[in-house]
């Protein structure tokens, strides 16, 4: 891709998501020191997984990845395909090409520590203490899964993927809390319907119902994708049996819609996961309602447990092997769905795009097929 005249990160006000502002991107031009590495970011995803970034940065430490000189903006982390373009750090060539997790920005330096065939991680100082899963960075060569086509569905869809995998797993474990049936909100979301297609992998062994609710306007596109056993709009809650115990996965993180959850459902609410946080503008406390108290579901820990030895944990290479099948799972039903497509990849170049990409994220006004693919770079020049 063709070089930016003026490398930039978009920050983001902490407290207010819809004020944004540019800052240039000092990672593009700082000296390296000994052991560190450049690397040119670009494209990323931006999804509703990052809204959900963002709306918890402070409670989850996610403002923390990528820190700036501003007290009151941050930086929000995405998914993505970055070069190396320099390099002072053994085993980390210039011209590598990797996966993994960036700030919202054209550029970004590396300490890379632990470096072996496929990959690092980011030694660096302020990501110590950090969840380890977000500090790797993988070299797309050495990655099975990795497809050149087939990028953008990565940066999309596999960091959600891999969420909704966790969520099935984690619920699973449990012995669905007793339930008889998933409930989940803002089930047009990518996170949700990955996990609405991993539970009915699984129901009719588990005999577990897969319900999802949305807004009207997205009620024919969840439908559609045929991996729910019902989709509601929110307002229609109330046609739901009552009696039914009920695992509730709060994708929205909406208090309003919590509230009428657990007041509908009651004593037969067998457990609340709060998940994300689609629905920032709507946050609230989890404390006062009736039934079990929302508990936050942090992916990183489930995945940490599955990666250990056994009676609890796979091992890496069990729980790859694991997503891996759920990830072709998915990929043969969005390439069944041609004639009603799952996703739509929308490019976008510049820090224009970028921010306006953004706000339409920010303000629910992007269509659930969307899927946007960013970066601060030009295109690619193509011939004439």
């Amino acid at each position: 891709m063709a070089a930016i005249d003026e490398p930039l990160r978009l920050l983001v006000h902490r407290q207010n998501l819809r004020e944004t502002c540019f800052a240039p991107d000092t990672d593009a031009h700082r000296p390296l020191a000994e052991g560190q590495a450049r690397l040119r970011i670009e494209q990323f995803a931006l999804t509703a997984n990052n809204i959900t970034y963002a709306a918890f940065g402070d409670a989850m430490k996610y403002w923390d990845f990528f820190p700036t000189d501003q007290q009151m903006h941050g930086c929000i982390p995405v998914w993505g395909f970055a070069t190396v373009v320099e390099s002072r750090a053994g085993g980390v060539a210039v011209g590598e090409r990797c996966y993994g997790y960036w700030p919202m920005g054209s550029h970004l330096v590396v300490t890379p520590v632990r470096v072996d065939a496929r990959g690092f991680v980011d030694g660096s100082a302020h990501r110590a203490n950090l969840p380890a899963v977000y500090n790797h960075v993988q070299f797309c060569r050495a990655d099975p899964a990795y497809q050149p086509a087939n990028e953008a569905r990565q940066a999309l869809l596999r960091p959600l993927f891999v969420t909704s995998f966790l969520i099935d797993d984690f619920l699973a474990e449990q012995d669905f809390f007793g339930a008889g049936q998933v409930l989940l909100s803002s089930a047009s979301s990518k996170t949700a319907y990955g996990t609405a297609l991993c539970l009915s992998a699984r129901k009719h062994d588990a005999g577990i119902k897969v319900t999802g609710l949305t807004s009207h306007a997205n009620l024919d596109f969840t439908r559609s994708l045929g991996c729910y056993d019902e989709v509601l709009a929110y307002d229609d809650l109330a046609k739901l049996d009552r009696a039914v115990p009920t695992v509730y996965v709060d994708m929205s993180g909406s208090a309003a819609q919590r509230l009428a959850v657990h007041t509908h459902f009651d004593g037969a609410l067998s457990y609340s996961c709060s998940v994300g946080g689609t629905h920032w503008d709507e946050l609230g406390s989890g404390g006062g309602l009736p039934g079990p108290r929302p508990t936050l579901f942090f992916a990183p820990s489930q995945m940490r447990k599955r990666l250990g030895p056994p009676p609890e944990g796979w091992g890496a290479a069990g729980l790859q092997q694991r997503v891996d099948a759920a990830w072709q799972r998915l990929m043969q039903a969005m390439d069944g769905a041609s004639q009603s497509p799952w996703l739509v990849v929308e490019e976008g170049y510049g820090a224009a795009e970028v921010r306006r990409s953004y706000l339409e994220l920010l303000e629910g006004r992007s269509d659930p097929r969307a899927g946007h693919l960013l970066s601060f770079q030009q295109p690619p020049l193509t011939a004439t």
